[in-house]
């Protein structure tokens, strides 16, 4: 019960990184030691579905781990039903403190990741600028607009689903930059079942096909995958700089203006720019306690 507990807890971080534009639940997964799991359970849903088929339940129900994803996706599914109003108000009124703690989180989740790469050879290092360059493309990007039609709903859903599971990078967030992530959001609200279903479908299939490329190339090319998620992190760390001044807005599904393109500034600059306290030491003090609860969570999970 005690395992099952602490797993549930885990899905619930996960489900509160994902509201979070910017933060993802699957970076989450890697700090808490669940990853591997998540990723080979997921990866072998295709397989435990043809057994189903057969008659063989309980062979399929052991196959997928699906006692672990049930537990962890409870967790997932009540922190976004319970915590995004939370995370939601905290981000409009107190958004230098809560992107501080997840500064702390992440940069010291490069850190741990980064440990578990054997040798750091010219080819990993190529592999973690790589991945540094696409994260930080990603966060400075500037959105396009997709179609709504099924093809593109469910090419998005796909996409997003895949940058949930890879940490650093937030699936609302590539949402917003392909233009969709209102017409997501509005189908949500008014339940539009023909919109929800393909971009479900789409996200289905991204994450099953996703988790198996994830989970081979984690098996067969271990470092070189570490060094490119480490860049993916550190790249991210653009994003939820704390510090930052908005270039442009965009209408939310409230009528509400809220930023789509910022630039990050450093604390002195925002003192000057807006005329008002920087909370540098609270955000310092955050940062720390972010990088203390990552080194405790890893500590436990190691126990």
């Amino acid at each position: 019960m005690k395992s099952k507990a602490l797993l549930f807890l885990k899905g619930v971080a996960m489900g509160a990184a994902d509201v979070v534009p910017g933060v993802s639940g699957g970076t989450i997964a890697f700090i808490t030691g669940i990853y591997d799991e998540l990723l080979t359970a997921l990866s072998r849903i295709p397989e435990a579905a043809w057994l189903l088929l057969q008659g063989q339940v309980k062979r399929a129900w052991q196959l997928a781990n699906v006692n672990f994803l049930l537990i962890l996706f409870s967790g997932i599914l009540l922190s976004i039903l319970s915590l995004a109003r939370l995370i939601t108000w905290l981000l409009e009124t107190q958004p230098i403190a809560l992107w501080s703690f997840f500064f702390g989180l992440i940069l010291v989740s490069c850190y741990l990741v980064a440990r578990d790469i054997q040798r750091w050879h010219l080819s990993r290092w190529l592999s973690f600028v790589v991945g540094a360059g696409f994260a930080w493309w990603i966060t400075v990007a500037a959105p396009v607009v997709w179609g709504t039609d099924p093809l593109s709903l469910f090419a998005a859903g796909a996409i997003a689903i895949c940058a949930m599971i890879l940490p650093g990078i937030s699936g609302s967030f590539i949402l917003l930059l392909m233009g969709l992530y209102p017409t997501v959001l509005l189908a949500v609200k008014q339940l539009d079942v023909s919109v929800l279903m393909v971009f479900a479908a789409g996200c289905l299939f991204g994450l099953l096909a996703f988790a198996r490329v994830l989970r081979a190339a984690l098996q067969h090319f271990r470092d070189l995958t570490l060094a490119l998620l480490t860049g993916v992190m550190f790249g991210s760390l653009n994003k939820v700089w704390p510090w930052k001044s908005t270039l442009s807005w965009r209408i939310d599904s409230h009528g509400s203006e809220v930023p789509l393109l910022q630039k990050n500034i450093s604390p002195w600059q925002f003192a000057d720019m807006f005329q008002s306290n920087a909370q540098l030491l609270p955000a310092l003090l955050l940062m720390l306690i972010g990088v203390v609860s990552v080194i405790g969570i890893e500590r436990y999970a190691g126990k």
